[in-house]
């Protein structure tokens, strides 16, 4: 998928379609798309809690603001060193591909941060 015009990250559409395009390729990658397909299955909306997780770390938004922490609903999946990075490469091209600014960055890097707290929580320290 290739996107030509890039612009900053504004509003809840673009934190949508951030994370509408980053799940659509991970559905379609060989590695990650087992692990989504366990965990989105069975849920309604699944998107939602990500919608509003990304507005308030990125936007500040409080409206409909998750409270919840993402770890607990991951920690029984089969995670290995190999779909946290996958997951991290995705996910900053994904960003690159779509948007430029600090909020952006700021998106990539609360990436990061949340993949070594996910890795050390379920003891893949050796990263």
């Amino acid at each position: 998928m290739s996107f030509t015009q890039k612009k900053e990250i504004n509003d809840i559409s673009d934190i949508r379609l951030l994370v509408d395009t980053f799940y659509s390729r991970a559905e379609n990658d060989e590695l990650l798309s087992p692990i989504f397909a366990k965990r989105f299955r069975s849920h309604h909306s699944p998107l939602d809690p990500l919608y509003r997780y990304w507005g308030n770390v990125l936007l500040d938004l409080e409206e409909g603001a998750s409270d919840e922490i993402p770890f607990p609903k991951h920690q029984d999946l089969p995670l290995t060193h190999q779909h946290f990075d996958r997951w991290l490469s995705l996910f900053h091209q994904t960003v690159d591909d779509l948007f430029t600014g600090a909020l952006a960055e700021k998106a990539k890097f609360r990436a990061i941060r949340m993949s070594e707290i996910f890795r050390y929580k379920m003891e893949l320290t050796n990263f």
